[in-house]
């Protein structure tokens, strides 16, 4: 299979935007279009298949500048460029797509260009003039652009969103914590924070269309996002420090069966205990986990992940490294003396600093 084959709507689809976002030659000709009032058809994609469906038009086969491809929009047929939209090939151009191609779309600009887009897998762009709108058609997906203001103003309401489940997130992985050191975690503790961990990373892919439609006008909020949900990471290695090992699967499949859960199975906590391989009913499991503690080792910032691997393949569980003699640490493979000192104080320090920042949670509560 080839790569073009290869490649999704979805991707063909991500790689349109970032060809057309703001910054770019491209939306630089758009905006001198819809500020000019004029309209345009633009297609982008194998020069040869697109001539060969469409007639007409004058041949240049030129660099592709913002003034040169304004101007050319001032004649009534199609632009076609080539595929990464260096290049403008034809102008004035006639396209000549197969009817039979279904398409709902009601002025003639419009459909040949959603048929053009399904019948050669290229990208067209429908610059409207009586609706100054942008369509972009790639394959068989419609997407109408929208402004720079709308689109910093939805992502900017996501990331307050973002910003709320993160310190729900944080106060659930901070209760899980807390049972760890104490070894009283549920299945439920376990559900709640794996939960709003799903969430979290969902309402950060949500944001990510938008980041990439706004192109450089997005830079600062891709660095808020990213900021944000830089816990997420750890968060993640709950499931590796709960889940149950059966028909074979391992951590990295329990972890791809929550990131599948739909939105109806992540809000049902027992639908997140299933995918761990325990009960759907969580009042039935009466017993304590316990952690193997690849996440609180981790949270330590002092142990590389082989380490961390290496301690938890010889003493199983986060209970048992924290119980462990310093002699019998230094047994495992890649920690000496001085890393096995580590650990123990890591661990520690991590229980002492988790007790004062509940203290002072509750303090601000009573204040």
């Amino acid at each position: 299979m080839s790569k073009n084959q290869a490649k999704t709507s979805e991707d063909a689809l991500r790689e349109a935007l970032l060809m057309i976002s703001p910054g770019t030659i491209i939306r630089e000709a758009i905006s001198a279009i819809l500020q000019s009032r004029t309209g345009a058809l633009l297609c982008f994609g194998e020069p040869k298949r697109l001539s060969g469906l469409s007639e007409g038009g004058v041949k240049l086969d030129a660099p592709c500048t913002p003034q040169l491809l304004y101007e050319l929009s001032k004649m009534d047929g199609a632009i076609i460029l080539n595929s990464n939209g260096s290049r403008i090939l034809f102008a004035n151009r006639f396209l000549t797509p197969r009817e039979n191609i279904p398409s709902d779309e009601t002025g003639s600009r419009h459909r040949a260009a959603e048929r053009i887009a399904r019948q050669t897998k290229c990208v067209v762009i429908a610059v409207s003039e009586r609706r100054s709108s942008v369509t972009l058609y790639v394959r068989d997906i419609r997407h109408v652009l929208e402004s720079v203001p709308t689109l910093i103003n939805k992502a900017t309401q996501a990331i307050q969103t973002l910003e709320k489940y993160m310190r729900s997130l944080e106060s659930a992985l901070q209760d899980l914590s807390t049972r760890e050191f104490q070894d009283t975690v549920t299945i439920f503790d376990v559900c709640k924070a794996i939960q709003r961990c799903e969430m979290v990373m969902r309402i950060a892919e949500e944001i990510e269309p938008y980041i990439l439609e706004l192109g450089t006008e997005g830079r600062l909020i891709r660095m808020q996002v990213h900021e944000l949900i830089m816990p997420v990471e750890e968060a993640r290695l709950v499931a590796k420090d709960y889940y149950r090992p059966k028909a074979g699967l391992d951590a990295k499949q329990v972890q791809e069966k929550i990131t599948n859960l739909s939105p109806q199975d992540l809000l049902n906590l027992g639908s997140i205990g299933q995918a761990l391989g325990y009960s759907p009913n969580l009042r039935s499991v009466d017993t304590y986990l316990t952690s193997r503690g690849y996440r609180l080792l981790t949270a330590t910032h002092r142990l590389t992940p082989q380490v961390v691997e290496s301690l938890v393949a010889k003493f199983g569980s986060l209970q048992q490294i924290m119980r462990a003699p310093k002699d019998d640490l230094v047994e495992v493979e890649g920690v000496g003396e001085v890393l096995a000192e580590r650990v123990r104080t890591s661990l520690n320090l991590l229980r002492s600093q988790l007790a004062l920042d509940l203290r002072k949670d509750a303090f601000r509560q009573d204040l």
